[in-house]
């Protein structure tokens, strides 16, 4: 059991200066000071990882039981003594405090204001370590706190709820001002990770050198225009010859259900998993060393084919019945895609924080995107071979792909996303020729790139849902198209979202206390597949078998039962065997006790 700290969270009333979307970047810019009348520098965030992905690494160790709750405490105030010595060596007069967290601001903030729910037994002043982690990611007794991503970014946060327990607990302690905050100005250019040093100032620039770097600007954004690692006149022109028709079917959803269950011969209440299965450090190693060119691709080959092949086994072993490979050749779900297509670049340590010590490094969409050679094929028919049952081809859809990377600006959003839709569509096309029956395409971001503004709404809903529908239009009958969607607010677009027009639509529903649930028997029919997401797979705890037997049964009240499939909320990537093995285990069990009810 790791010690719990004494250097915990205390409840704290006050003014939070709170922008975590910017202290999401680990990019490590300089920061510096300007001179111009009466200016003052200041930022409003910085990086919390830091540069070596230190405070990953000592989460993880803790968690594991591998380390103190004092260790930890010494590696997090090594990470914010060197960052504010950094910005203070930069020129920064202003230091942003509070931008430190072990998990998430929000769920800091929960712990300051004392807003912790009574199931976690929470009675004293501070929470600790325990009880703050124990919010964040469940533990055997309790599931973790409702998970959300903030203002639709790819970050995701705690919910906070707010209840009776809570006014109590305010009137009946007084506030205590734990540090002080200065307020601040929110960059708007804070999604493209600009340092906001000093945007509110006045510069002045004399005639000559304004003209002289207006020219070369104007010069720069020509050469860019015209270098032909940027422009692809034959990308350019497929995605003109876009003309709509290229998004219909001609089978709607429930005709083509009918076609692939016969062919499939799944079971009512059919069982599978989201895609990847527990990375390993053997696996990391070897795609690591690959990389560094110090094993062969026939060496690599072999040590990936013998980690999907024991992935495959163990799914038969369970009785799930449509199986994945378990991704073990991938780093990310979209950095793995962007290696492969042109027009992407990538950094090495442009980490970004996506919730709790899981970060990602999104790609650079520079010019025109294409698909220079198969990048899924071999893999899949590797797994397909080892197997009668059927092997889910697993793709990172367009929009997905796009919203979680730093994408072009010369160009609208929309004609980028397209070209990342024609070279998926061919990646698609190439998987059916081969064989594979069960295509899912990912789009997880769907929601994230939803503007603000109402007004603006409609239009990015159209061209998302029209990019994914490019992706699959030429598929046969009897090709099942998935798609996987977590932790947003879908009740407001699942219209758009049974637009999509896939056969199967997963959506995580175990953390948002089956609010989706909720959303569709309102005037909503739901024709296609939906597999609800029935356990937490951002947790370390094992659901038992009987909870989940009332979740399905629940959900089954809501759904006609014949489109209801079973399966995890997401990924098993970050997870243990240890923890997936029962987990599914329980989740298969669980899927045959309602199949028999049913019967």
């Amino acid at each position: 059991m790791n010690q719990v700290s004494s250097l915990t969270f205390r409840p704290y009333y006050g003014s939070l200066c709170w922008t975590p979307t910017f202290r999401r970047f680990n990019l490590h810019f300089r920061c510096h000071s300007i001179r111009a009348m009466a200016s003052q520098s200041h930022i409003v965030g910085y990086p919390r990882i830091g540069p070596k992905r230190e405070m990953k690494f000592a989460l993880e160790s803790f968690w594991d039981g591998r380390t103190s709750a004092e260790e930890l405490q010494v590696v997090a105030a090594g990470i914010r003594s060197s960052s504010w010595k950094q910005l203070a060596d930069a020129g920064i007069k202003y230091i942003p405090s509070n931008t430190f967290s072990y998990y998430d601001q929000m769920l800091d903030t929960t712990a300051m204001v004392g807003a912790v729910p009574t199931r976690y037994g929470w009675q004293s002043d501070e929470v600790g370590f325990q009880t703050y982690f124990s919010i964040a990611r469940g533990n055997a007794n309790v599931p973790a706190m409702e998970m959300t991503k903030w203002f639709d970014t790819n970050y995701h946060c705690i919910v906070p709820e707010l209840g009776p327990h809570m006014r109590e607990w305010m009137n009946s302690k007084r506030p205590m001002l734990k540090d002080n905050f200065i307020a601040s100005h929110i960059c708007p250019d804070i999604f493209s990770g600009c340092n906001c040093v000093d945007f509110f100032s006045s510069y002045s620039l004399s005639p000559l050198h304004s003209k002289a770097l207006f020219s070369a600007n104007a010069a720069a954004q020509a050469s860019r225009k015209s270098s032909p690692m940027v422009t692809n006149e034959a990308v350019q022109n497929a995605a003109a010859a876009l003309d709509g028709s290229e998004q219909f079917q001609g089978t709607d959803v429930g005709g083509r259900l009918d076609t692939q269950l016969k062919k499939l011969d799944l079971p009512i209440l059919p069982t599978t998993t989201i895609g990847s299965f527990p990375q390993t450090m053997d696996i990391r190693r070897v795609r690591r060393e690959y990389k560094d060119k110090k094993i062969s691709l026939k060496d690599h080959v072999d040590a990936i084919k013998e980690e999907i092949n024991k992935v495959v086994k163990l799914q038969e072993e369970l009785d799930i019945d449509v199986l994945v490979h378990g991704e073990p050749e991938r780093n990310d779900m979209v950095e793995y895609f962007g290696e492969q297509l042109s027009g992407f670049a990538f950094t090495s340590n442009g980490w970004v924080q996506f919730y709790g010590s899981r970060y990602v490094k999104p790609p650079i969409i520079y010019g025109d995107v294409s698909r220079p050679k198969p990048m899924t094929v071999f893999w899949s028919l590797l797994a397909q071979s080892m197997t009668k049952k059927p092997m889910k081809g697993m793709l990172t859809g367009p929009v997905t792909i796009m919203n979680w990377s730093f994408v072009r600006d010369d160009q609208p959003r929309f004609e980028t996303c397209y070209q990342i839709a024609l070279a998926m569509k061919d990646e698609v096309q190439d998987l059916e020729k081969a064989g594979i029956t069960v295509i899912q395409i990912d789009e997880p971001a769907l929601r994230e790139g939803l503007p603000l503004r109402k007004s603006e709404q409609a239009f990015y809903l159209d061209w998302a849902i029209r990019s994914f529908r490019i992706t699959n239009c030429t598929v046969q009958d009897t090709t099942q198209i998935h798609t996987h969607m977590c932790y947003s607010n879908f009740n407001d677009i699942i219209r758009s979202i049974i637009d999509m027009d896939a056969d199967l639509i997963t959506i995580e529903n175990s953390k948002s206390d089956e609010k989706l649930l909720t959303a569709l028997p309102e005037g909503v029919h739901f024709g296609s597949g939906i597999g609800p997401g029935f356990y937490d797979v951002h947790s370390p705890r094992i659901p038992s078998d009987k909870e989940l037997r009332d979740k399905i049964k629940n959900t089954v009240k809501v759904l006609e039962n014949k489109n209801v499939w079973v399966n995890p909320d997401c990924g098993l990537k970050t997870r243990k065997y240890s923890e997936v093995r029962p987990a599914l285990c329980n989740m298969v069990a669980a899927a045959k006790y309602n199949r028999g009810m049913l019967a």
